[in-house]
């Protein structure tokens, strides 16, 4: 059977012949132009000679002549990686995963550090990507992993570098930071993700993982953010155990952690306002009726301030963002059921729900018995401070789904805590059977006595 030559030569006429040279001429000038583009151009200069049916023709006329004459494409090198050398870091965008916790949406962030050579991974949860949340984001990770690479790459990201026109240079915050570690700073060239490619692509991976494995759970709600972080680490697991060879590889070559953490925590001084909160880095936080005037020491760390009075710490709470508040309505609720007229304006009423199961009961409060709506929750409140907040808000809950109003009574008598007197207790010691004796021989002799 004959060798069958290859076909050089069209079956059928090119409907773009004649406009071509001016189809080539505008590719020539913008390459950027996408076929649609060009067809609905070409249909409003000739109008019926051409239609959207002919589209998928012009589609390959435009392919070849990309290929052919167009302009030379980005390449990317493939990269030898070496142990111990280089880990990776980014933030990933996790809302279209969907999770909740207890219902309430979660949006988030993960902050996703990798191993060039073994591909090991760790993430955890971040809300934003701030210099405070890029460092104990590493921190964590080479804790987790024991051990630190000679270098660590990110993007160009504001919390590392400092954009100065066309220089992007690390910032001396960050720079000293990699140095308590004795690790050297590297980035891609801006707009270039690709170079930081192993952690860019295992983002991809992590969150396919993670959705696949939230599939098979059957829900995306988590009770707690905790629970959460635990789920993350159990697919993290997962993914790792694959990579303990080259992880082990990695290991016998990279440097030890520090002996000492790197911390690097701001000192103010608030004053407790009569309101019994103080202001840390733009944010109100409540504290202890009794420190009202006390000057406090505050320790500002990437997650956590700690409040002291004197050397005693006297306060943990967790960093907010600059203009948040936080109020323990536990702080306030004992001098707020004396005066709760100053509820219905109360500047941080809102902070007094701690969850909306204690809203929706003050609502119904407010819809059902409005004269006594305030004190009756407060009442609630100050019951849940007294005793367990969730045998409180499951009470309210038994309440609202058979639709009875949450009084305080019902409620009381649902979780069963019994509130303390108002008169102190008072404790009666057991007596000496002996001054039982003493009085019975007393009264045995009386009557003789008087009688004498």
């Amino acid at each position: 059977m004959p060798e069958e030559k290859p076909r050089d030569y069209r079956t059928r006429e090119d409907p773009f012949a004649d406009v071509w040279p001016d189809i080539a001429r505008m590719l020539e000038n913008d390459a950027g132009l996408q076929s649609q583009t060009l067809m609905q151009h070409i249909i409003d200069l000739h109008g019926e000679r051409f239609h959207w049916g002919q589209l998928r023709t012009l589609q390959r006329r435009i392919q070849d002549w990309r290929a052919l004459e167009g302009p030379e494409k980005d390449i990317i090198f493939p990269q030898v990686h070496y142990p111990g050398k280089q880990s990776q870091s980014d933030w990933t965008d996790c809302n279209k995963l969907g999770v909740t916790i207890a219902k309430e949406p979660f949006p988030h962030c993960l902050f996703h550090f990798a191993l060039s050579y073994s591909c090991w991974e760790t993430a955890h949860i971040s809300q934003s990507e701030s210099f405070e949340n890029l460092t104990c984001g590493y921190m964590k990770a080479v804790a987790e992993l024991g051990a630190v690479p000679e270098e660590h790459r990110t993007d160009n990201l504001t919390a590392a570098v400092n954009n100065h026109g066309n220089a992007h240079v690390f910032n001396e915050r960050w720079a000293a930071f990699l140095k308590h570690y004795d690790v050297r700073p590297s980035k891609n060239n801006p707009g270039e993700s690709h170079e930081n490619g192993k952690v860019e692509k295992s983002n991809h991976l992590l969150k396919n993982a993670l959705d696949q494995a939230l599939r098979l759970r059957g829900s995306r709600d988590f009770a707690t953010v905790a629970e959460y972080e635990k789920f993350i680490k159990q697919v993290l697991a997962r993914r790792n155990s694959r990579r303990k060879k080259r992880l082990d590889e990695e290991k016998a070559v990279m440097k030890d952690l520090p002996k000492r953490d790197w911390n690097d925590p701001s000192e103010v001084h608030p004053r407790v306002t009569s309101f019994s909160t103080i202001s840390v880095d733009r944010v109100v936080y409540s504290v202890p009726s009794r420190l009202i005037g006390q000057e406090l020491r505050a320790l500002v760390y990437p997650e956590t301030v700690r409040v002291f009075l004197g050397r005693q710490l006297v306060q943990e709470m967790p960093r907010l963002a600059p203009g948040s508040r936080k109020i323990n309505y536990r702080h306030v609720i004992p001098r707020l059921v004396r005066k709760p007229g100053a509820f219905a304006t109360y500047q941080y009423r809102e902070e007094l729900f701690p969850s909306v199961l204690f809203r929706q009961a003050y609502d119904a409060l407010v819809k059902g018995r409005p004269e006594r709506a305030d004190k009756d929750y407060l009442g609630i409140l100050n019951l849940a401070a007294m005793g367990s907040e969730q045998d409180v808000e499951a009470a309210l809950s038994t309440l609202l789904e058979v639709g009875e109003l949450p009084l305080i009574a019902r409620v009381r008598d649902l979780v069963k805590v019994e509130c303390p007197s108002e008169l102190p207790p008072v404790y009666i010691p057991a007596p000496e059977l002996i001054s039982y004796d003493l009085l019975l021989t007393h009264l045995a002799r009386a009557p003789k006595e008087v009688s004498s």
